[in-house]
């Protein structure tokens, strides 16, 4: 069965019969079946099949944003729903936004804490991820979300030494700059605007998470660093949910070095610069 293409891992998760099928991307693959259309996504290895699909479930049991529903994960295989795409609108980003209030508002056991059903070592994109606990969020992210991309850029040629270590100085001040302590929050983890799909519906639908407890701005800076349509609309619906702690806009950058981080050891230099761009304010102040 390791050989089969999406068709039959398709038919055999649903029970349903193929009709046709599309490449949408290298990896994903949409699937018609007798009953409607899915979507089969080669997450690239069981494990990391298996913490998407238990991060949509737990982004789904929620019960605030909208996440397509998971009909099974095999092998290195993931079946979803499909979402028949819309145009961004600003009435939806605005109930997006307190949707995502919503979502993070449903919590975690702590800071690190992986979706139920899913491993600890799993993955953001290509990118491997430990969602190891934590009860101070300063003292994880810096551990668990900055440093291990900082040091791996570093060994990879990225970033030169001297440059990771204006990035480590952060690390040792996070605590100063984090603001008021908030409780875990449930994010969707890799919140850029790709993996936001407005929907035929009208509403806002979340793919691909990298789902795990964190803080809450962590999710709202992704969404800022690589842009998001009606973002304005987004900001405003979740403030009038759950009104965020003053000086949120200083802390912007601290919370986008985790994303760049990643995109530096994925994709290169470029990133490795925007990190230490984000990270210098925090060094000079």
């Amino acid at each position: 069965m390791s050989g089969e293409g999406p068709d039959a891992v398709a038919a055999r998760l649903t029970g349903r019969t193929v009709v046709t099928r599309r490449r949408l991307t290298g990896a994903v693959t949409e699937v018609a079946l007798d009953g409607g259309p899915v979507v089969v996504k080669d997450a690239g290895s069981a494990r990391a099949a298996r913490a998407e699909a238990a991060g949509l479930d737990w982004l789904g049991a929620a019960g605030a944003v909208r996440v397509p529903v998971v009909h099974g994960c095999e092998g290195r295989w993931l079946v979803t729903g499909s979402v028949p795409e819309g145009r961004p609108e600003a009435a939806a980003a605005l109930r997006f936004g307190r949707e995502l209030a919503a979502l993070h508002a449903a919590g975690a056991e702590t800071f690190g804490a992986p979706p139920p059903g899913g491993p600890t070592d799993a993955y953001i994109g290509a990118a491997p991820m430990s969602n190891v606990p934590g009860d101070d969020w300063p003292d994880w992210y810096a551990r668990h979300r900055v440093l291990p991309y900082l040091r791996r850029a570093v060994d990879e040629g990225t970033l030169r030494s001297a440059e990771a270590a204006v990035i480590e100085r952060v690390c040792e001040r996070v605590d100063q700059w984090a603001g008021p302590a908030e409780p875990p929050a449930r994010l969707h983890g890799d919140l850029w605007s790709g993996n936001v799909l407005w929907g035929a519906d009208g509403h806002v639908w979340l793919i691909d998470p990298a789902a795990h407890g964190g803080h809450r701005e962590t999710d709202l800076a992704m969404l800022q660093l690589f842009g998001c349509p009606h973002l304005a609309q987004v900001l405003e619906g979740y403030e009038e949910s759950a009104p965020l702690a003053p000086g949120r806009r200083q802390r912007v950058g601290l919370h986008q070095l985790f994303p760049l981080l990643v995109h530096a050891v994925l994709f290169g230099r470029s990133y490795a610069e925007q990190a230490l761009a984000a990270a210098r304010p925090y060094t000079n102040a």
